[in-house]
């Protein structure tokens, strides 16, 4: 049984309080909320409005079956948006100071497939607090013996050619949400090392409720409506997730499993001798802080260390964060990881797994 993992900040490291008081005088001095601005709210508003387009059009348009399957993965890829956007701020009581707006803004994250009370265990408490670390850090167990991204993990024969399959077994991680993953991690007695003995009635309710919604307005009723064949749906509704679930692995992977990034394992004692979020910075990183379009897309989550050192600010405010954090990282002699654009951040994935495939 492993120890209880703690950090221990041996070094004493006054990093974190730093960044801290100098994102609080920032926020002071420019007169901000740390929440969503107008601009914010306009990204809302816009992934909001394509969702419910796209579902419309593939629901009563009248098109080619080609083009219904490209609605089909523009629907895919909006979900994530959405997830990136709006739910995932919410989730983290980021997007609003009202309780209540993030509550229904988080509601949203059972329309594109999973569930916020599973995901905010296993993301706000587990992947935030134990971020890389083997054995406790379930995000970063893909399909665990067919992906290899630990040189701790034991080593097999078809792991030479996981950075080949390793793309498409991303795509599959909605439908596996949808599917599978919540159920499982729901009835787990703990996720990771941190244990899950019981659950709140209302979230059993939720849990098998939300997701009888999901399958009615994903499968029950295009199938009612729609005048296509069942092998036409099937088509459609793995595409769909394919292309939601490929932007969703894919910008995970990104930001925690490139070269740099660091998979550190405790004492016997169940130390981790850095302070946490000095570990942040050694196991998160960046991914084209410069592109417009990455930070419309992404949420914020292409600027990870950001989001890691301050979960419950609102994602619009990273750019400013962003310099303040690098500017402080460099003055305590930290990394600050970061790759310039997502085909050098997609590159360097790659080698990663073309590493870890192969023997030391």
């Amino acid at each position: 049984m492993r120890a209880t993992l703690k950090f221990t900040n041996v070094a004493r490291s006054t990093f974190f309080s730093t960044v801290r008081q100098r994102a609080d005088a920032y926020f002071t001095s420019q007169q901000l909320s740390r929440h969503a601005n107008g601009a914010m709210w306009a990204k809302a508003v816009f992934f909001l409005s394509s969702f419910v387009v796209l579902y419309c059009l593939i629901l009563f348009g009248s098109f080619s079956p080609l083009t219904m399957l490209w609605l089909a993965g523009l629907l895919g890829a909006c979900s994530a948006f959405i997830g990136f956007n709006i739910c995932h701020d919410a989730l983290h009581n980021a997007f609003s100071a009202n309780k209540r707006v993030n509550k229904v803004f988080s509601l949203l994250f059972n329309l594109i497939g999973a569930n916020p009370y599973v995901w905010t265990i296993t993301h706000n408490v587990v992947h935030h607090t134990y971020t890389n670390i083997p054995g406790h850090d379930e995000d970063i167990e893909v399909a665990p013996g067919l992906v290899r991204l630990s040189s701790e993990d034991p080593l097999r024969p078809w792991q030479r050619f996981q950075q080949v399959y390793a793309f498409p077994l991303y795509g599959l991680a909605s439908l596996s949400w949808v599917l599978r993953k919540d159920y499982v991690k729901f009835f787990q007695n703990k996720i990771g090392e941190h244990p899950t003995p019981s659950h709140p009635r209302r979230e059993y309710i939720n849990l098998f409720a939300y997701k009888a919604l999901y399958y009615a307005l994903f499968i029950v009723v295009p199938l009612l409506v729609l005048e296509v064949s069942w092998w036409q749906f099937l088509l459609g509704f793995l595409f769909l997730h394919f292309v939601e679930g490929l932007v969703l692995g894919l910008v995970f992977q990104l930001a925690h499993v490139v070269e740099g990034t660091a998979f550190p394992q405790p004492t016997a004692e169940g130390d981790m001798q850095e302070a946490w979020a000095v570990h942040q910075l050694r196991t998160t990183a960046n991914f084209a802080p410069r592109s417009v379009l990455a930070s419309f897309l992404c949420g914020g989550l292409n600027r990870q260390i950001e989001h890691h050192l301050f979960p419950n600010v609102c994602h619009i405010h990273y750019p400013a964060l962003s310099r303040i954090v690098r500017q402080t990282a460099q003055e305590f002699g930290l990394p600050y990881l970061e790759n310039p654009s997502f085909a050098a951040a997609l590159r360097s994935h790659y080698r990663i797994l073309h590493k870890m495939g192969r023997a030391a």
